[in-house]
């Protein structure tokens, strides 16, 4: 027992709960007090001296409903289960030892319980690795109701009374006999999967089963039935399991993966919770480009010798040159304007742009930011008078609501802005281009293209879908300089490094 709460803390560790000693050792004497039995209890207790701050308790939410979670197995009526040959009793679920497990799923658990009465097998290995023997077809008996064996192997035990406590530790002692902290990739969630059920005594309970379906004894024949019925609920249970505790218990490396899979994500399928990593993540690679573009420009004693100038600086040297000028090319700094549709589920990636955008103020010209999901307004001000994670809540929370208008849009942007557009000017439009089946103004983004020096337009939709519906993206695309997908972080790094690269190159 005392493991299994150390490995939750290291869970929660991981999850970024800071966790001292002395609530190390508070944890263990709450647990001596509440047991593990009455999980709410257990809960409760553990809240109140591990978590301190509301981030950490969001945190330990999510890590307990993860760690402590498993399926009641009453869920459906066990004399329905189907009936596969002796070979399937002793097979190991399909389950691939070279590590590809994802392809190897078993049914789903209502198959399990309901592929039934009356129904025949088909020849061969269907698809989902379920088991049947090869070349036969087996129609299931029906017992009906009635008395049932009681199972003699000690899982068998634990599945037919459906001890959910015990079997959290089983599978828990389980993982530790296999060294599930080892897994290294995550379509080795098979093996582990196997691996585990092996080490709480599978394979005795594949002999009860088998030995128990070829009994004359009716109600041994229908615990095998229900054995072999929770048998496969059970292989679901511990392959969840496995998913969750390589999410759980990754170490620095898995964190690194987490943060890498987070930078590859759809950042309209990112849970709330990860956000807080999200923005982490953002000003990191904020970070290494203003790194790289402020080491740019402080490189400027090179190129071609101004010859004239040097000779006038050194005039006071009696001819003895000391003081090299170079010729240099003045640039006008660029202005850039965000234009951020910030209406449902794009709203989530304008929150991550202009994260992005003004955590580069070291090297980024002056953004100038505008959102809208019907009328368009500006909202530069807000990030000047607040931190970056209030400027955009509160844009979030003014602007995000009404319905989708782009041409309203580009309207109210042309009235605020068309002055001030000169071939210095960038204009960033972050959106999926849906208008409502209303008026799409492409006139208004022809004069901005004909004004402006470039004009990118960020859509967070797949390529596929730009067209479809009531996307205007062929109207609007067609007076871009630039049109990409992007939905992720990874996407927008590559734009933004390319936008600095076009302001410093």
């Amino acid at each position: 027992m005392d493991q299994t709460l150390t490995e939750f803390i290291h869970a929660l560790r991981n999850a970024d709960v800071r966790i001292s000693t002395a609530e190390t050792l508070d944890a263990f004497r709450a647990v001596d007090l509440v047991g593990y039995r009455d999980r709410e209890h257990l809960k409760q207790s553990l809240s109140m001296v591990l978590p301190k701050t509301e981030d950490e308790k969001e945190a330990f939410e999510h890590c307990f409903e993860q760690f402590f979670k498993i399926n009641d197995l009453s869920s459906g009526n066990p004399n329905d289960a189907d009936g596969e040959g002796e070979q399937d009793d002793n097979a190991d679920g399909g389950e691939n030892e070279g590590g590809g497990g994802g392809d190897a799923e078993s049914g789903n658990n209502t198959e399990a319980a309901e592929s039934g009465k009356g129904k025949k097998k088909s020849k061969g290995k269907p698809k989902g690795g379920r088991d049947v023997i090869e070349g036969v077809e087996e129609e299931e008996e029906d017992l009906g109701p009635g008395e049932t064996s009681p199972a003699k192997s000690e899982l068998g035990k634990m599945v037919m009374a459906n001890s959910m406590v015990e079997l959290t530790v089983a599978m828990a002692e389980g993982a530790r006999a296999v060294n599930l902290e080892d897994i290294q990739v995550f379509t080795q969630k098979g093996l582990y999967t196997r691996r585990i059920m092996d080490a709480m005594g599978l394979e005795e309970m594949n002999r009860e089963i088998s030995g128990n379906r070829r009994s004359p004894n009716v109600p041994d024949r229908r615990l095998g039935q229900q054995l072999k019925a929770r048998r496969e609920i059970l292989r679901e249970q511990v392959r969840d399991y496995v998913e969750k505790q390589f999410l759980l218990f990754a170490d620095s490396s898995g964190k690194r993966l987490r943060e890498e899979l987070l930078r590859k994500v759809k950042l309209s399928n990112v849970e709330h919770r990860n956000f807080r990593l999200i923005q982490e993540i953002v000003f990191r690679m904020a970070k290494k480009l203003s790194t790289m573009y402020s080491r740019r420009k402080k490189v400027f004693k090179k190129g071609q010798l101004n010859i004239p100038r040097t000779l006038r600086s050194n005039m006071a040297y009696d001819g003895a040159i000391f003081d090299l000028k170079w010729k240099s090319v003045k640039v006008d700094r660029p202005k850039v304007f965000a234009i951020c549709d910030v209406s449902g589920s794009v709203a989530t990636y304008a929150r991550f742009m202009l994260t992005f955008l003004y955590s580069l103020e070291e090297v980024m010209p002056r953004v100038r930011s505008f959102a809208f999901s019907s009328d368009l307004a500006e909202v530069t001000s807000l990030f000047e008078r607040n931190t970056i994670e209030d400027a955009i809540a509160k844009t979030l929370h003014d602007y995000s609501g009404g319905s989708t208008d782009y041409g309203q849009s580009l309207v109210d942007f042309k009235r605020l802005c068309l002055d001030d557009i000169d071939n210095r000017t960038t204009i960033i439009i972050l959106g999926d281009a849906r208008n409502n089946f209303g008026e799409a103004r492409a006139e208004i983004m022809k004069e901005l293209y004909d004004r402006s020096r470039s004009v990118l337009w960020l859509n967070p939709e797949s390529k596929a879908a730009w067209n479809s519906g009531d996307s205007e993206m062929r109207k609007y695309g067609a007076y871009c300089h630039q049109v990409s997908e992007c939905n992720s972080l990874q996407h927008l790094e590559r734009i933004v490094g390319n936008l600095l690269k076009a302001v410093h190159g």
